[in-house]
């Protein structure tokens, strides 16, 4: 028999689901049609979940796919690709996500002034921990991430402070047009405030 010959590909990632404890979607961000309809994608994400979650495991192959995962708390991540993918590009992929999300959320709480002298010790030494209130409070900050590390199914970066670094450029900068209603309001008494104070 002939060996099939496969063409060299940037599309490397074909989706990166993050699940919680019940199985249930977080977030989802599918790179090509092989589930084009939710129905689809809630069903093979169901799929995935009951193969995966009682296992130590970091690696498996589901449905045609290499699947790479790893679970925190309370929440379970994961990097799909195709069957001949190769799975350290994916883990690559996996860990600099969680390792970026892990930083944002840490810094954030801390910049926030939500953590005392010590427990942010504490956080600290938890670094490597996401849960899923602190992750469902920082959606466009995970949204921002994931656009940094694959864009299209291609890998653009796996570094996890390069993106944390590119995530708070962009979160900087934003055009009014592009800010959120709380964001709008919030900038709005700030300057009503430095206004007053002058």
């Amino acid at each position: 028999m002939e060996a099939l010959i496969l063409e060299p590909s940037l599309y490397t990632v074909k989706a990166i689901l993050i699940l919680d404890n019940d199985g249930d979607r977080l977030f989802a961000k599918y790179y090509d049609d092989t589930y084009p309809s939710v129905k689809e994608q809630k069903a093979f994400e169901k799929n995935i979940f009951n193969k995966t979650h009682r296992t130590d495991s970091e690696i498996a192959l589901l449905e045609g796919l290499t699947v790479v995962y790893k679970s925190s708390i309370d929440l379970y991540f994961y990097v799909i690709g195709s069957s001949y993918e190769n799975e350290l590009m994916l883990m690559a992929v996996l860990n600099c996500l969680f390792d970026s999300l892990s930083q944002m959320l840490r810094t954030g709480s801390t910049q926030a002034g939500g953590l005392h002298e010590s427990s942010s010790r504490q956080a600290w030494a938890t670094q490597k921990n996401v849960e899923k209130r602190a992750l469902l409070e920082n959606m466009e900050g995970l949204f921002l991430a994931v656009d940094e590390i694959v864009d299209g199914g291609v890998i653009l970066e796996s570094d996890p402070q390069q993106v944390v670094h590119r995530v708070a450029l962009r979160g900087e900068d934003v055009p009014l047009t592009e800010q959120t209603v709380s964001q709008v309001l919030q900038s709005a008494k700030e300057q009503i405030k430095w206004s007053l104070l002058r």
